[in-house]
């Protein structure tokens, strides 16, 4: 198989995961999918393009090449929920962010298929992310990881009610990096009038926030969930090359305070 990912070495103490980056659907997979679920709606369009910015300030660089729809790097192997009680989607998603099904009636993949999946797809990502963090943090004696994603920010009452803010910053309710750090993202935030914001509101960090940060051993992780509409067209899925610089410079801020 093709690799499954690519990195990009940098020399800051910062790796950025774009977990949900990838759009790439194998034929033989895409064929047993819906029409709408083909396109792969759900992808967090042009995310990598956004933080194109953290090279310049020296981070490293992890992308996926495939959608989430084949498996979903930010989820668990197990697939135990991380929001309980609410809707999410899982590890191989059956259904899209609408609620829509993402297959075929009897195309829906069963267990064999999916511990296949995990051993293609999920654990090469997960072996480098972990082999990444430990490379940086080893030669600085710290590293973020920084989680970017973006999301449809209004229309999917499947996931939340009304209107997402513009930015979502998650640090699972403080846990997942220090007081100082948490502090100089809130202050970045809030020094700006851009964008409205929120601090560990719907999305607080999914799996990959969670599992990897150990702020006590030099590893803190910190996840922002970007609204479209800052920086593309939503129902076209185009680059907005209008709006996306002022959504970049942002980011760029977010990742300066991270670095410190």
């Amino acid at each position: 198989m093709p690799a499954t990912y690519t990195l990009h070495r940098g020399t800051a103490p910062l790796l950025v995961s774009v977990p949900h980056d990838g759009s790439e659907i194998p034929p033989e997979l895409a064929v047993r999918m819906t029409d709408r679920a083909q396109q792969a709606p759900d992808t967090d369009w042009h995310v990598a393009r956004l933080y194109d910015v953290a090279r310049e300030l020296g981070a490293s660089i992890l992308r996926p090449r495939f959608s989430r729809y084949v498996i979903d790097l930010n989820r668990p192997q197990d697939d135990t929920s991380l929001y309980p009680g609410q809707n999410t989607t899982g590890l191989v998603p059956a259904v899209q962010f609408t609620g829509a099904p993402v297959y075929r009636d009897g195309e829906t993949p069963g267990a064999a298929e999916i511990a296949a999946r995990i051993e293609a797809y999920w654990h090469p990502y997960h072996s480098v992310l972990h082999e990444e963090l430990h490379r940086i943090r080893d030669a600085h004696g710290r590293v973020v990881l920084w989680e970017g994603h973006t999301i449809r920010g209004s229309d999917l009452a499947f996931l939340f009610d009304g209107r997402l803010p513009d930015l979502n910053l998650g640090t699972a309710g403080g846990a997942s990096c220090t007081p100082a750090l948490q502090a100089r993202l809130e202050a970045a935030l809030a020094a700006q009038g851009a964008y409205d914001w929120v601090a560990n509101g719907r999305f607080k960090g999914g799996y990959i926030t969670r599992h990897y940060a150990a702020p006590q051993s030099g590893i803190e992780a910190v996840q922002l969930e970007m609204s479209q509409r800052l920086y593309m067209n939503e129902d076209t899925f185009e680059w907005d090359a209008t709006r996306a610089p002022q959504a970049q410079a942002m980011i760029r801020t977010l990742l300066e305070a991270a670095i410190g």
